[in-house]
């Protein structure tokens, strides 16, 4: 996989992106200062292909719990190496897009030599260009521009969508889990290690909620943190927690909580505290309007 830059105007930020990571050294930074952006195209020769070490995508395979079922994207697919371990060890589908043609050449030769031509795919493409839809596991070692340029798309994937990235994260869209993993030789860095982050992709689910007999439920969701307010007549209930893919759970005072699953036509309540007025098995679905039905107006 490569550290992978689409655009001339992130080759001027990258000395300060590097020396802000620890990934340069201020002497290499200095040698390198911002220049104005150029107006011919980056280059693939400009762009660093960094080899990601075999052990290091056995544990981002492993941390996105990759299997037979998924179909697996890398996003600057390099030589290959990802999509064919995903094929090979963990018996997944996947694609490879890479900018530069020689390696998308060599990926195919690799795929032939492993034995899983038939079910991997490498395309000399831009990342952007690439629809991500099909994808049940995205994998990715980019820039931190990139990453951010393509959280938007990312967030607005099929929920329960899985995204590992190597060393960069997504902003304020914290990760699930975060990997250490020693490389005692890698390349770049003062470091030697990698950060490996997972995430899920959350269920979109900010707003409010009906229920039978009166009953709102308003969420308010940043990423996968959720807090809620329930209502029901006079009876008012807050809660804090999170959605995990199609799956919430949050809970409230004392320990009060509930869990719920998105479908396809509302929310379903599956655990439910005693005394709360949310019963399994219920069903909320997104309000008509500013109220519910049958809902008090304070």
């Amino acid at each position: 996989m490569r550290p992978l830059c689409n655009a001339p105007l992130l080759r001027r930020g990258l000395a300060l992106a590097l020396l802000a990571a620890g990934l340069l050294g201020p002497a290499t930074a200095a040698a390198n200062p911002p220049s104005p952006p150029a107006p011919p195209p980056l280059m693939v020769e400009e762009v660093p292909f960094i080899t990601t070490p075999d052990h290091v995508t056995l544990a981002m395979l492993t941390l996105a719990g990759v299997g037979s079922s998924d179909h697996l994207i890398d996003l600057g697919s390099g030589d290959g190496r990802i999509v064919i371990t995903a094929a090979l060890r963990f018996g997944a589908s996947g694609l490879g897009v890479e900018i530069d043609p020689a390696l998308v050449t060599r990926s195919r030769d690799n795929a032939r030599q492993a034995g899983v031509a038939q079910r991997v795919e490498f395309r000399t493409q831009d990342l952007f260009d690439t629809p991500l839809s099909t994808a049940s596991v995205i994998t990715m070692y980019l820039l931190p521009q990139v990453n951010m340029a393509l959280r938007p798309r990312l967030l607005a994937l099929t929920p329960g969508t899985r995204i590992v990235s190597h060393d960069w994260e997504l902003g304020d869209w914290r990760p699930d889990r975060t990997l250490t993993v020693a490389v005692p030789n890698k390349a770049v860095g003062l470091e030697k290690l990698s950060r490996l982050h997972l995430w899920t992709v959350p269920a979109q689910l900010h707003g409010l909620w009906c229920g039978d007999g009166g009953v709102a439920l308003r969420l308010a969701q940043q990423h996968q943190q959720l807090g809620a307010t329930l209502d029901s007549g006079a009876d008012s209930h807050t809660f804090s927690g999170r959605v995990d893919g199609h799956s919430l759970r949050l809970l409230g005072t004392g320990g009060a909580g509930w869990s719920a699953v998105a479908e396809a036509d509302g929310l379903r309540i599956v655990e439910v505290s005693a005394g709360l007025p949310l019963q399994a098995g219920q069903r909320m679905r997104p309000a008509l309007g500013e109220l519910c039905a049958g809902a008090v107006k304070t």
